[in-house]
């Protein structure tokens, strides 16, 4: 099917690069290597060779000469970025930066204690969650500046109780030289920047280089160079996801503007690449948005980028019925689902796998990833079939603790030794059995 070949182009083992992205790759390498093989050597030279690896690749593929003090945006540097931005720029960045902590704030889990109490008998169960140490986060910076990034992956972590936060971005003018994406780091509070990015800074805040300490966590999203890295220092630290290029599946019956369909299919694909699928029962809507597609990138900006993302990564789709319509959906798994219907509550119902989900023809996507508070780290490629977005949550590690006084393993012990006989392991049974020759608490 059309759709289940679409799934998998935009997942990892799709390959999406950017023409420039493999030009890169044969100036840099040689050859034509599969973008899998480009991270593993990226992320194995910086293993071995360190800050030395990392800036090698800046300059070599940035074009950007650093040394170790360069690399990291000084304190100075980011308070001037935020003198220098526009008040209401900071106004705006401060409503978003309240609007996740209320969201993030109320999800966010709490300790929970569990007491069994029969007569002498006392057993304590206590699941215990804390803040990771330290994290780091991934900001694009290639052609557009993200400081909505910083703000969904910093302000979840900062809310968690994070205290040591490192933002990784290209050295570029939209990424480490860019005044609106340093001054929302400080203003949110993140002190740790380097201009670095694809996969050596993703190496390098896994394994740790001279001047960039090893984080426990790597979130944020970035190029399939980007993904694939993270996905190979899994293990060494956590991540977030291996996201692919972004994408939205609108669902929309009749009572859909053809206007609006369109501008949100434009607004993924604007990402270059980025995926944009309609699925409708209404024929005529295909029609209209076929037309409002054609007026509305002729007069954007980046409408050429746009319309070269959706003739490879997009399709308008007739269902038989709202139901196949619905079937087609849980197949994508999008990353975002806009359900453009008169009563999208019923058909919210009934959906599965999708990252996140905008209702009502008055929820463009542009809400959740600039505003809203839910983050827009999101699943992508299809693994919103078992994966979750990005939130506050993720940078906690939990730990369960537990006690039984010597009663409470008397009354256990039985148990624990019918388990330990069937699997043979009755040093098991032995640790419990010498607890309970005549010791007392």
């Amino acid at each position: 099917m059309a759709l289940a070949e679409l799934r998998r182009k935009l997942s990892p083992q799709g390959d999406v690069v950017s023409e420039a992205g493999k030009q890169r790759t044969v100036a840099l390498f040689g050859e034509p290597l599969a973008p899998r093989q480009v991270a593993q050597r990226i992320c194995e030279d910086v293993r071995e060779r360190g800050l030395k690896a990392v800036l090698d690749y800046t300059a070599r593929l940035d074009n950007k000469e650093l040394t170790r003090e360069t690399m990291r945006v000084t304190a100075d540097e980011l308070a001037a970025a935020h003198a220098a931005c526009e008040k209401p720029f900071l106004e705006t960045v401060r409503r978003v930066r309240e609007n996740i902590i209320e969201f993030q704030s109320r999800i966010l889990h709490e300790d929970i204690r569990l007491i069994r109490q029969q007569g002498t008998s006392r057993v304590e169960l206590l699941q215990r969650y804390l803040p990771l140490r330290r994290i780091g986060i991934c900001v694009p910076g290639g052609a557009a500046a993200y400081p909505s990034t910083v703000l969904m992956t910093a302000v979840p972590a900062t809310t968690a109780g994070v205290k040591e936060i490192a933002v990784v971005v290209p050295p570029t003018e939209f990424g480490g030289f860019n005044r609106h994406l340093l001054a929302t780091c400080f203003e949110v509070g993140v002190t740790e920047v380097y201009r670095i990015g694809g996969a050596q800074a993703v190496a390098a805040m896994a394994y740790g280089v001279d001047g960039l300490p090893q984080v426990d966590k790597i979130v944020g999203p970035g190029n399939l160079f980007v993904a694939l890295a993270k996905q190979h220092v899994f293990g060494e630290v956590d991540i977030d996801s291996i996201a692919g290029p972004s994408e939205v599946v609108l669902l929309a019956d009749e009572s859909a503007d053809a206007r609006y369909i369109a501008s949100d299919l434009i607004s993924q694909a604007e990402h270059s690449p980025g995926s944009g699928v309609l699925i409708t029962w209404h024929r005529e809507l295909i029609d209209q948005v076929r037309v409002e597609l054609t007026n509305q990138l002729a007069r954007l900006p980046r409408g050429e980028l746009a319309l070269s993302s959706l003739n490879d990564y997009g399709a308008l789709v007739l269902a038989r019925d709202e139901n196949q319509a619905i079937e087609l959906s849980e197949l994508i798994a999008p990353e975002h689902l806009h359900l453009s219907t008169s009563d999208p509550e019923r058909i919210l119902d009934r959906i599965q796998n999708a990252g996140a989900i905008f209702m009502g023809h008055n929820t463009p996507v542009a809400v959740g990833d600039y505003f809203a508070g839910p983050s827009h780290v999101l699943p992508t490629g299809g693994t919103a079939r078992f994966a979750n977005g990005l939130c506050a949550n993720d940078f906690l590690k939990r730990s369960s603790v537990i006690y039984y006084n010597r009663d409470a393993l008397d009354d256990a012990a039985p148990d624990i030794r019918n388990l330990a006989a069937v699997e043979g392991l009755t040093a098991h049974s032995a640790s419990v059995d010498i607890r309970l020759e005549g010791f007392s608490d």
